[in-house]
């Protein structure tokens, strides 16, 4: 008999899965915005990377929690991003906005399940 514990499979990091995978969704979306609205397109893109550069530290460091938090303001950020360029008020009465309410609705379902894994993860540190 070993005395050393059965090693689990490797599990790789959940959240990172979905960060990665709503990147997919909203990149080619962000490279379709007109050129008026490209600042809007890089910041929407920045904070996709930077959530996903997060993700990569949680995953990686010892203690977790200030980052966790870091990663739960940029979702927050980029949630507000997307809501903007939703907004028919922000892209002026003569343009359409830069996403439709569809992809809006998507790319929110995604945040969505993203926020609550994040939340489900910081309970789960030691305080």
């Amino acid at each position: 008999m070993e005395d050393t514990p059965p090693q689990k499979d490797f599990e790789p990091f959940r959240i990172k899965e979905k960060v990665g995978d709503m990147m997919k969704y909203g990149m080619p979306i962000t490279y379709g915005f007109s050129r008026r609205n490209k600042e809007l397109a890089d910041e929407i893109r920045r904070s996709m990377l930077t959530m996903y550069r997060l993700t990569v530290k949680i995953e990686k460091k010892y203690f977790k929690k200030t980052t966790t938090q870091d990663l739960d303001e940029e979702l927050a950020v980029l949630r507000h991003l997307i809501r903007m360029a939703a907004d028919k008020d922000y892209s002026g009465p003569k343009y359409a906005p830069p996403i439709t309410r569809h992809q809006e609705e998507v790319w929110s379902r995604m945040n969505d399940e993203i926020g609550r894994m994040i939340g489900g993860y910081i309970k789960s540190l030691p305080r």
